[in-house]
């Protein structure tokens, strides 16, 4: 053991000098129970006011829900809409109407009505039924549905499924317009207990997978059946689509007109129902579905025909013998606050005229000029001064390029020229017209140093036009069947490439290079219209709606009011199509919030359902861009004609496609008039008439950007004909030397992932020869891509019903 270690008493640290000042920093028992109360104050103070503010939300969230429940089953809310929509064509739905109508109908004979009201359930409903195989009509119904009731027969699970190829088409467009509450209505049941049972157990085991998880399924037989499902109906909280409850709508219950004297060919439209949603102001534009936009020339408040109070109602009644319609007050617009119906802009055909050039602006001219005049210029043998100033001058481009040292590769706006490097001919001698091809080809063997292992091609010189389309034609074939590139084109042989393609473009980086999106645009652009900050006047047209809800205004027709509306400029054969339609179908009218008449340029996020509906197969062709569909953007419907693109996030520029392939998600751009989103969208496509129509896409508005750049891609392809080392000789690109100086700047790349540039052209059949960053092999591709923004095709007609 080591020796005993003596143990040192260190002094006590303390923060006191002494005991004496220890006393000073003491507190006293009167403070200390201060500062302790202060604290607990304090904290009783924030606990209080968090259990005030959690009172407050509860109060808050309860009136809420009062509103809403008052709103939608109240004496003043309209009445509730229910679909009847059958899943397959064996359902017959009219005997359900009709027993769902007598229950809650006061009449025992006679024809019913479809809106009824019960003071017995203290309910009031609209059955709609959707007649199978009429795809419009049954996306009209559902979109104002409250309740979508899909009927079902318990013997089709015996032969076949419960769900037609139609059934299950209609199914798939209500999920993409948004389901409201749902249920399912199970007809045809068993009377036996226990088969009946059983067959409702099936028939929810088989149906459940296709519809909500919170959908019941209810049998709907006898009378005891129905009173239950109405009784459970009527406590039942509604949810509805959240654009649906952004605009105020009306369904037409009855569809009348009236000829205008003062404007030959116009009539008024007129539209009775019930205002939903919101409140419809008179100074408001109103859509109706497949018409167009109108201007309102005036609102009718009339006394509800179906009140649930029993002495009104034989009021009513009485009123109806003698077709007598008591109007309450009529609303007029204000010719200050009218919104006006504007649609196209107007453009300036002077806009683009140039103006008097300022004295700076002369000056730089007068000097460009003189430099101009100092240069000197190889002109052909007897040309004046005057033939002289119409010559393009190509010479100035090359000196100019040639100040870049070769780097005018990266140059992706235009197709300029650069010098030869060295150990190649130089542009000088590629324009010389003495210059031999036979000499060029001796150089070009010279230079790359063939070996023995280099290819040997039929010469290309010694080929007739039918066999370079021949060669072309078998080397495209056997390339095809290793990979498919879908954006190659082949250049023609009878028009110059650099005209054929002179709107296209190289890009360095299709995801960094700038590209201007107000350049060279299109004549349709001065007749849209363009917003600064998009979502700042979302932002303040919904702020500006509702602000005109929460004001009761002498100028709006409040929600669930039984209203008229004079649609004024309606033309007439568009209006008694109108008349015809609503027979089968429920005509809406929705108002537009401000701005939502004027064209623009919208963008879409569209799926392609082809592939993705059960057992439908009926429209299988190719859905090509630029072709004309009708567009069902929430409740607006219009003609239109999109072009497809990739959805870039990274980037700025968006790859054009020229087909909605199956399965995949695609960005459909269209003119057509602004709408706010969030809207659902349906594509249709048929050759003419309602019966035809058949589902192409489904999507939904992604946003308003007349901005957004979408470029079309063009791969033109040629074959290597000698290759040696990093070099080769590529022909069938092109097909004459003037064509291979023209697109000199722009980077070509091959199938196996080499890359390189050209360094000019070879002989006078379009052969050049190209420099890659590696070995190229025999069998590649040698590819160039070139692009061009594209732009939507202006409808000829922007409304269905005006070319129906």
């Amino acid at each position: 053991m080591g020796g005993s270690r003596v143990q040192v008493n260190k002094p006590h640290k303390s923060r006191f000098s002494s005991k004496s000042s220890r006393s000073i920093h003491k507190v006293s028992q009167k403070d200390k129970n201060r500062i302790a109360k202060s604290d607990r104050n304090v904290t009783k103070g924030a606990r209080a006011a968090r259990l005030q503010r959690s009172k407050m939300l509860r109060e808050q969230k309860r009136a809420a829900l009062l509103k809403e429940k008052r709103a939608s089953s109240g004496l003043a809310s309209p009445p509730r809409v229910i679909l009847l929509f059958p899943l397959s064509a064996s359902v017959n739905v009219s005997s359900l109407a009709e027993d769902l109508l007598r229950l809650l109908s006061t009449e025992c004979t006679g024809v019913l009505s479809s809106t009824v009201a019960s003071s017995e359930y203290k309910l009031r409903l609209t059955v709609l039924q959707a007649p199978h195989g009429d795809l419009l009509s049954c996306m009209e119904m559902a979109k104002v549905a409250d309740l979508i009731a899909f009927v079902a027969s318990a013997t089709e699970g015996v032969r076949c499924d419960y769900i037609d190829s139609f059934g299950s088409q209609c199914l798939s467009v209500f999920r993409s317009l948004g389901l409201p509450s749902t249920v399912v209505l199970i007809r045809d049941l068993p009377t036996e207990l226990k088969r009946r049972n059983d067959a409702k157990k099936i028939c929810t085991s088989s149906l459940t997978s296709e519809f909500p998880e919170d959908c019941k399924f209810y049998p709907a037989d006898t009378k005891d059946d129905l009173h239950k499902f109405v009784w459970l109906f009527k406590e039942q909280r509604l949810t509805t689509p959240n654009w649906r409850n952004q605009r105020p709508y009306l369904m037409a219950q009855k569809v009348d007109m009236v000829q205008d004297d003062s404007s030959p060919g116009k009539c008024t439209l007129l539209l009775t129902g019930y205002t939903r949603a919101r409140c419809l102001s008179v100074n408001q534009l109103v859509h109706v579905s497949g018409a167009g936009d109108f201007q309102l020339s005036k609102i009718e408040i009339i006394k509800d025909p179906t009140p649930l109070n029993t002495r009104k109602e034989h009021d009513a009644m009485d009123s109806d013998d003698i077709q007598v319609v008591e109007v309450l007050h009529s609303l007029a617009p204000d010719p200050l606050n009218l919104e006006p119906l504007l649609v196209e802009n107007v453009p300036d055909p002077l806009a683009g005229e140039q103006t008097w050039p300022t004295e700076a602006e002369m000056a730089e001219a007068d000097r460009n000029q003189k430099q101009k005049k100092l240069r000197k210029r190889t002109l052909p043998r007897g040309t004046s001064e005057y033939q002289a100033a119409w010559i393009v001058d190509d010479t100035d481009e090359e000196h100019s390029d040639a100040k870049d040292d070769g780097d005018d590769d990266e140059d992706d706006d235009g197709m300029v020229l650069d010098e030869g490097e060295s150990g190649f001919p130089s542009q000088e001698g590629a324009n010389n017209l003495d210059f031999d091809e036979d000499q060029a080809s001796l150089y070009l063997r010279d230079s790359d140093e063939e070996t023995e292992n280099d290819s040997m091609m039929m010469e290309g010189e010694n080929l007739t036009r039918e066999q370079i389309e021949d060669e072309i034609k078998k080397i495209k074939e056997a390339h095809a069947e290793d990979e498919e590139f879908p954006d190659e084109v082949d250049t023609p042989l009878d028009v110059p490439a650099r005209k054929r393609f002179a709107k296209h473009r190289g890009v360095k980086s299709f995801r960094t290079s700038l590209w201007d999106p107000k350049e060279s645009l299109p004549p349709e652009y001065a007749r849209i219209f363009a917003f600064d900050n998009f979502a700042r006047t979302q932002k303040h047209v919904i702020a500006k709606s509702l602000e005109l809800e929460q004001e009761s205004r002498d100028d709006c027709a409040p929600a669930g009011s039984y209203a008229r509306l004079y649609i004024k400029e309606v033309p007439l054969d568009v209006a008694s199509k109108l008349c015809v339609v609503s027979r089968t179908a429920p005509i809406i009218s929705c108002g537009l919030l401000q701005h939502e008449s004027k064209m623009s340029v919208l963008h879409f996020s569209t799926y392609e359902i082809i592939g993705s509906i059960k057992k439908h197969d009926s429209y299988d062709a190719p859905i090509k861009a630029k072709e004309e569909f009708i567009f069902h953007v929430g409740f607006r419907q219009f003609v239109a004609r999109p072009i497809f693109s990739t959805d870039n996030i990274n980037s700025d520029k968006h790859k054009m496609e020229r087909f909605l392939h199956a399965g995949r998600f695609s960005i459909a751009s269209i003119y057509a008039p602004i709408s706010f989103p969030p809207l659902p969208l349906i594509v249709l496509k048929g050759a003419g008439g309602a019966s035809t129509l058949t589902v192409a896409a489904v999507g939904s508005l992604r946003s308003i950007d007349p901005d957004r750049i979408i470029l079309k891609k063009i791969i033109l392809t040629g074959y290597p004909q000698r290759v040696s080392k990093l070099k080769a000789t590529v022909r069938y690109m092109f097909h004459n030397p003037e064509d291979v100086r023209w697109f000199k700047p722009v980077e070509v790349w091959t199938k196996c992932g080499r890359r390189g540039r050209i360094k000019e052209p070879v002989g006078t059949h379009g052969a050049m020869k190209c420099v890659f960053n590696g070995g190229l092999q025999q069998h590649d591709t040698v590819c160039m891509s070139l692009y061009k923004r594209s732009y939507p095709k202006w409808p000829e007609h922007r409304f269905p019903l005006l070319n129906a």
